[in-house]
Formats: C-alpha cells, structure tokens, sequence
C-alpha cells in the first residue's frame, strides 16, 4: 500500500485502511494530482481482500479546504468543453468513494469546504471532531451550489429544506449543529477523533465482507427506491446471495461456539 503524492495510506487496524490527506500547509486542499489519487485510492483498496473498511482524514488542523485556490482561478480560462471534461472527472473521483464496495467512514477533524465537504458527504459514516466545520465554500466564489455530488448527498442526509438553505447560503455548519442535522453521526474531542473513527470501521471490518457490500449496495439503492417492493426486492437478493457463502456458515458456527468468526470473503 503506498506510492501517493498527496495522500498517506497505512493499516492501523486489521481489516482496516487509514488515507490521510497530506497538504497540511494547504488545509488538504485538492489539486488535480489528488483528484486522480482518489481514483487510484478507491481502486486499490477495493482490489484488496484485506481491506474491509476505509477510514479518510486530514493531516494537520483540516479534514479538507475544497478545490486548490490556485487552481480554482485558472478554472475561469479553460475552454468549455475541457473544463466539462474536468468537471466531470473530478465529479467521479469524489463520488468514486461512494461507489466503493468497501465501507468509508470519514473522520471530519475540521474545516470541510466546497469539494471537501462533498468528500466528507461521500463517506456512508462521518464522525467528526468538535472543531468540525463544513460549507458549500463553491458559491461563495461565483460558482453554484452542486458540486462533486453535494446537491444529490446532502438532501439525503439533512432534508430538503435544510441542504437548500445551507447551499444557497455557503454559511458554515459546526460540528454540534452537523450532528443535530444528521450530517454526522458523533462529534468527539480532537484527541479522541481518530481513535472513534477506527472503533467503527473495526465493527464494521468484524463483519462479513460480502454482508457489508451488499448491505451498502442496499442503502445506496434503495435510498431512491420506487416503491417498498422494489426495495424489497434488492434486500431479497442479497439476502439469498449471503446464504450462499462459507462466511454466513462461518458466522453461525462462531455465534455458537462463543468465538469470533474467521471470515474468508467467500
């Protein structure tokens, strides 16, 4: 694991990445090198059947300042159809996280602005720390309230009316307010930030790895469901796949005999 500019990848835990974003003197913010690290990041360790959960930080006293301002004011003399073709491959490096068969859980231990709070929404658990903070930074700069999957995420996790309010505005959200809203699910001291952060994903990477796909194909599905029987229909699935495997056979014998259970992705 390794070989990253922008980015630090270390196991701290069996089962479990750590991805530090490492432009500290920059509060993390994204260049186009990262942006295409974020790709090779997602690929990497969803290859890897050792890896069965993901957590993402920042180095230093951000979690993520968004897009680079350096880079944001050459945005404005790139030709159409080549800015197009940026956007919409930073889009996908962003969104590439929740797409990911692995779980994500980002560890929020401050600012996360514009394309860093999309990140942040990305992940499918966020705790953050209590210097936390998260704006729609992109519409304070002439630019619009969507952005690398924000306007589709953050109506999701925080309702309607609030994401709209929060992007029209680019007001910041503080950490005790982002977890009344529901964008975040614990909001802990610094020092003890990443220390929750890896006692989820070891829960998580506890579990079976083909229980934790399938469950998060089944949020990220049936969050937009048609209907309760199509929703059903995605969990009646996945529930005859699980059946198939060694891993539930594993799991049961474990819970009966008192011990934990030896998972081995199949």
């Amino acid at each position: 694991m390794g070989g990253y500019t922008t980015l630090e990848l270390t196991r701290p835990a069996p089962g479990v990445a750590l991805a530090t974003l490492r432009r500290p003197e920059r509060l993390n913010a994204i260049t186009f090198e990262m942006f295409d690290e974020f790709v090779a990041l997602q690929r990497e360790i969803d290859a890897d059947p050792d890896v069965r959960a993901l957590v993402l930080t920042g180095a230093g006293r951000a979690f993520c300042a968004g897009l680079d301002l350096d880079l944001a004011e050459g945005l404005i003399e790139m030709p159409v159809a080549e800015m197009l073709a940026g956007q919409e491959h930073w889009g996908r490096s962003v969104t590439g996280f929740a797409r990911m068969d692995t779980p994500v859980i980002a560890a929020v231990n401050g600012p996360a602005a514009g394309a860093g709070m999309g990140l942040a929404l990305t992940a499918d658990v966020r705790v953050a720390s209590t210097t936390a903070r998260f704006n729609a930074a992109f519409v304070r700069i002439g630019l619009t309230g969507g952005d690398v999957g924000t306007s589709y995420l953050l109506p999701r996790l925080v309702g309607l009316g609030r994401a709209t309010e929060i992007l029209l505005t680019g007001r910041f959200v503080d950490a005790e307010e982002a977890q009344q809203i529901g964008l975040v699910t614990d909001v802990v001291d610094p020092d003890a930030l990443l220390d929750r952060a890896l006692e989820t994903a070891a829960l998580i990477a506890g579990n079976s790895p083909l229980g934790m796909r399938l469950t998060k194909h089944a949020i990220g599905t049936n969050v937009a469901a048609p209907s309760l029987e199509a929703a059903l229909a995605v969990e009646n699935r996945n529930q005859v796949l699980a059946t198939r495997t060694q891993d539930m056979a594993e799991a049961l014998a474990a819970f009966r005999n008192k011990r934990d259970p030896a998972f081995v992705g199949r």
